[in-house]
């Protein structure tokens, strides 16, 4: 069993207790000071296993009420595998900025038979401040009823689970590939290589509802996988 950081321990006990319904969808979880009794660790701890378990989409911080638990299906539940991102923020400070976001004609996207306009976001990951992976996610179907600007404070999937979807599996394609000169700017590197991945997420029904594409500098952090056995 991977043993992890301390508030990553937190998270996974408390990602349990929503797993089981101990904490119910739409229900609030216990205020940071309750949890820091429960656990008996700091306010600091604490907070970083609720950001992980928002960061995951399980969680929803709302100012001056609590914390809501808005899901127990997304796609990590299904999986043993230890999140990247909770493996590159063992490593330094972790950060993401949403460079674009737009709805897109279908034409030139995976989904060009969609009828409807599709969600486009652009993020920039880095560590310790240095850029590393650029994503692009598209999402079709989604009925956007906030203002695009209010989306970039909300994780991809709390965008999908607004418009009722849930993504239930998802698949991986990896592969190596030549950076254009535009992604080398944006990465801030004169290699010429890196890793594309490819995620495509599913519904019950087994539809594409996220697309996503991301290219790994993995000169800067290589890409790890952690299962637990």
């Amino acid at each position: 069993m991977i043993t992890g950081t301390l508030y990553q321990n937190i998270a996974a006990d408390i990602k349990k207790n929503i797993l089981s319904n101990k904490y119910e969808i739409g229900t609030l979880i216990p205020t940071e000071n309750e949890l820091e009794d429960m656990y008996k660790v700091s306010k600091i701890t604490i907070r970083k296993a609720v950001e992980l378990l928002v960061s995951e989409g399980y969680l929803e911080k709302k100012s001056g009420i609590g914390t809501k638990v808005i899901s127990n299906n997304l796609f990590n539940k299904l999986s043993k595998a230890r999140s990247f991102s909770s493996i590159v923020n063992d490593h330094g400070d972790l950060t993401k900025e949403i460079l674009q976001i737009k709805l897109v004609d279908p034409a030139g996207t995976p989904f060009e038979e969609s009828q409807q306009k599709v969600l486009y976001i652009k993020r920039l990951y880095s560590l310790d401040k240095e850029p590393f992976i650029i994503f692009e996610h598209y999402l079709p179907n989604v009925g956007i009823q906030d203002e695009l600007k209010d989306l970039r404070h909300k994780s991809l999937y709390k965008i999908l689970k607004d418009s009722g979807q849930d993504i239930y599996n998802f698949k991986d394609d990896f592969r190596a590939v030549k950076l254009g000169d535009d992604d080398k700017k944006i990465l801030g590197t004169t290699d010429e290589l890196a890793i594309k991945r490819i995620r495509k997420g599913f519904d019950r029904f087994e539809n594409v509802i996220e697309y996503s594409v991301a290219l790994y500098d993995t000169n800067r952090f290589p890409y790890e996988i952690e299962y637990e056995i």
